[in-house]
């Protein structure tokens, strides 16, 4: 039976384990690998095909590993290592003359995609690419991208797109022309009014003037001598 001494070394341990994993915690977040938005790609045989991967580190990266795998095959169809942020991926292995690496480091982009040739029916699969941050406790991450080999890509019928663009873009358009016609208005409404003023105090002068009331402009003539 333990004694008293390890049941008061037990939550020791406990506590040490779990201030050991908060602190651990944002560095297995850091690492992220992306294969793009798509998460299926299609492509023509005979033609060529590029599969995206791109990664990032927040705490940085040193001798990253990085390999692709197709389907759940065990070995790689091709793999490589990226020393530093200032050195470009370097293929250590890849089995198939018709895979190039097309990946940089520069700009801070991180890509280790591949560029595959040739291509046939047999292809068509899920290619995983992943990698490995020995900086990061050799934290591994993958991302996945489905690849269908066709005959000839079918064309995307874009009539109902192009209706509802020509229906937004003709809403706005008479939004924007009722917007103009009621300031064209305000315009107008605003002139009329001015010139309305301007007649009614030029009247008003005029009549004070012909008739003698008072305010008129006439002259008054002086009383007559007797």
């Amino acid at each position: 039976m333990p004694g008293a001494g390890d049941r008061g070394k037990a939550p020791a341990r406990w506590l040490g384990t779990g201030l050991l994993g908060l602190f651990l915690l944002p560095v297995s977040l850091s690492l992220e690998v992306s294969v793009g938005k798509y998460p299926t790609i299609y492509a023509v045989n005979g033609t060529e095909i590029l599969l995206p991967c791109t990664f990032s580190s927040c705490i940085g990266f040193r001798d990253l590993q990085f390999r692709w795998i197709y389907n759940n095959k065990t070995s790689p169809i091709i793999d490589g290592i990226v020393k530093n942020e200032k050195s470009d991926p370097k293929v250590t292995f890849k089995d198939d003359e018709r895979i190039t690496l097309e990946g940089s480091t520069k700009e801070k982009k991180n890509n280790i995609s591949i560029l595959l040739r040739d291509l046939e029916f047999s292809d068509t699969g899920k290619y995983t690419c992943h990698v490995k941050n020995p900086k990061e406790n050799n934290l591994e991450h993958n991302a996945t991208i489905f690849l269908q080999v066709v005959d000839q890509l079918e064309e995307v019928d874009n009539t109902v797109t192009l209706i509802i663009l020509a229906v937004v873009g003709g809403v706005i358009g008479l939004l924007v022309f009722i917007l103009l016609l009621k300031k064209l208005i305000a315009f107008i409404l605003k002139k009329t009014q001015e010139k309305k003023k301007e007649c009614l105090v030029s009247s008003s002068g005029n009549d004070n003037t012909d008739n003698g009331l008072p305010g008129s402009k006439a002259e008054e003539k002086p009383p007559t001598k007797v």
